[in-house]
């Protein structure tokens, strides 16, 4: 049992629901932040005391510094953040996009990333801690007129940049690089491919080595 804190965006299902519960499974305490409320205090009532709903928007500075400045408060000092929400496009291209969508896509996956970090560095500079980026083999390969692609590539470098920044004071940054995970991220099930659970198996691997090691990137693609 580790008896550390987690914050989590992202994390009322899918990839952020699946870290919070092996997270807890193993002594972690967690703070879970995202838009819906009743999927979040469902996690809560499922965790009990190891966890703390914090319902805000990705996207608004404040109401993250607000969530980590209470979950800090309420559970203790922050040891790991992890900046996992992110939003695809339902018009794929550049020429058929749809520039509404943009906006507020890289709202979430870059300025969500920016937000995020912004509001742990400094609980996460007293603690040596560890900040997790969800970035996609979408950010390390070329795909036709992809701007979600060219948002996971941001995380991608974002990533790295913000490792060499964090070892001034010991911590780490990891970035977690899936490929198709089967999770409301789309709209029809995709049971052949990666879960969730895969993805938060990586999240808490980097997260348990010894601090010694610094795990940058780490990929994880389906076999099928």
């Amino acid at each position: 049992m580790s008896g550390k804190t987690l914050f989590i965006t992202g994390a009322s299902s899918g990839i952020g629901a699946a870290t919070a519960r092996l997270a807890v499974s193993q002594g972690w305490t967690v703070g879970l932040f995202a838009r819906s409320e009743d999927k979040l205090a469902a996690l809560v009532e499922e965790f009990g005391a190891r966890a703390m709903a914090l319902p805000g928007d990705v996207t608004d500075f404040t109401s993250v510094k607000a969530a980590i400045d209470a979950f800090v408060q309420e559970k203790g000092p922050l040891d790991a953040a992890f900046a996992n929400a992110g939003m695809g496009l339902s018009a794929a291209g550049t020429e058929k996009g749809e520039p509404e969508e943009w906006e507020r896509m890289v709202g979430v996956n870059v300025l969500g990333v920016l937000w995020t970090v912004k509001a742990a560095m400094p609980h996460l500079a007293q603690r040596a801690g560890h900040m997790v980026l969800t970035g996609s083999a979408a950010g390390r390969r070329h795909i036709s007129g992809s701007v979600y692609g060219a948002t996971k590539w941001f995380v991608h470098g974002y990533g790295g940049n913000l490792s060499e920044e964090m070892k001034e004071f010991g911590g780490r940054c990891t970035v977690i690089a899936p490929g198709m995970v089967d999770t409301p991220f789309f709209d029809e099930p995709k049971p052949e491919k990666l879960q969730p659970e895969d993805v938060a198996r990586a999240v808490l691997f980097a997260l348990e080595a010894d601090p010694r090691c610094a795990l940058n990137e780490m990929f994880l693609m389906p076999t099928q």
